[in-house]
């Protein structure tokens, strides 16, 4: 899975922030690195999940958005495709080789609307989510023109609160509609419920989905009694993926941050009360921060600022440690209160973002580290790709 590097070396320290065989103390910071062993147990992991519980993984590209991940999640965990939530980064990864992608959102803008017909000529199966009926008929004539044919799942909100329809005879309407129209298919459903992922209690979380199964089951049956089968009833993410996994009603889970985690998930319960970062996924993304300054004797200054990272769902954690507590940051500073004055400039950190998914996307390379030492080094591939 290593990328070789290009035929012109990359300079480290300036293109990349780490070169394959350096140690860990060498590697230039801020930076994001990935702990492989670790990064390999989650997906291990996710993988017997899915397959004890009799559904398919289809891995969310926007984690990570990186197609040396994605490749690893179908060797190592069994995925049977990807979701991505824009156009510009479904592409990324068909061009990157992944040859199954739902962009599992809506896309309405004309030109948009044109590159997602042109998907299926790279060889991949090309899906997409549909909450308007108008929308279908833009999907048909954009893959007429492009000679393909587009998948379509109808969303229901099933609590989120943001896109889809919310009745049963919405449904019916587009899938039929979707059904009907040329170089379309009618796939499924799409449910997903965001709002809920990371409730702290596992019960709220599970009348969460209750709702969301009642909800997508209903409409399962309806599409049924009218002669169309739900290929794809697709949902489930790092913090609910065991009920719609175990409902008899979704048979495709969706999570992303499973494979490396963040703060903000770690803090929620499992069903014996023990946060999922203890008891179930391991840390395995992490930011790897120096000290910079210890001018004043009770505060270190590290180099992982806000433009190393987001703090949407809060600061990060600094990994292993209780003596010394990231209390702060501005552009290009973080504030470590240090009260026993025991880290040294130069000192290297390892934080656990509080919101994977927006710190992946600040960075252009992920160095994946075992046992020390720099073994992999990986573009995020989709970076910036939000179109």
């Amino acid at each position: 899975m290593n990328r070789p590097m290009q035929s012109v070396d990359l300079e480290v320290g300036y293109d990349v922030p780490a070169a394959i065989g350096m140690s860990e103390s060498e590697i230039q910071t801020p930076c994001l690195i990935l702990d492989l062993d670790a990064l390999e147990r989650n997906i291990e992991k996710m993988g017997r999940r899915a397959r004890e519980m009799g559904v398919r993984h289809r891995v969310h590209g926007k984690m990570h958005k990186s197609v040396d991940v994605a490749k690893l999640q179908e060797r190592l965990g069994g995925s049977v495709g990807i979701c991505c939530q824009k156009v510009s980064e479904a592409e990324v990864f068909v061009r990157g080789g992944i040859k199954d992608v739902l962009v599992s959102n809506q896309v309405r803008d004309p030109a948009k609307i044109e590159r997602l017909a042109r998907l299926p000529k790279l060889g991949a199966r090309t899906i997409v989510c549909v909450d308007d009926v108008a929308n279908v008929a833009e999907l048909s004539a954009a893959a007429q023109r492009q000679g393909t044919t587009i998948e379509c799942l109808v969303e229901i909100d099933c609590g989120a609160g943001r896109c889809g329809v919310t009745s049963t005879a919405a449904v019916l309407e587009i899938a039929k509609a979707v059904d009907a129209a040329p170089s379309l298919t009618f796939g499924g459903i799409q449910a997903y419920q965001g709002a809920m992922q990371h409730l702290e209690c596992y019960e709220d979380r599970k009348a969460k989905i209750d709702i969301a199964v009642a909800m997508v089951g209903e409409a399962v049956d309806a599409l049924k009694a009218e002669g169309l089968s739900c290929a794809i009833v697709g949902g489930g993410g790092t913090g609910s993926y065991c009920f719609e996994g175990r409902s008899g009603v979704y048979n495709e889970l969706q999570c992303g941050s499973y494979a490396f985690m963040d703060a903000d998930y770690g803090r929620i319960l499992d069903e014996h009360g023990a946060r999922i970062d203890q008891s179930e996924w391991e840390n395995a993304l992490y930011i790897l921060t120096s000290v910079m300054s210890h001018a004043k004797p009770d505060k270190a200054i590290c180099d992982a600022g806000l433009k190393a990272q987001s703090v949407d769902s809060g600061l990060p954690v600094v990994y292993g440690r209780t003596d010394v507590k990231y209390v702060k940051c501005s552009d290009e500073h973080g504030v470590i209160d240090d009260p026993a004055g025991v880290l040294r400039v130069n000192d290297k950190l390892r934080l656990v973002p509080g919101h994977c998914d927006p710190t992946c996307n600040v960075h252009d390379w992920y160095v994946g580290v075992r046992a020390g030492k720099v073994e992999a080094l990986w573009p995020i591939s989709a970076r910036g790709k939000a179109y």
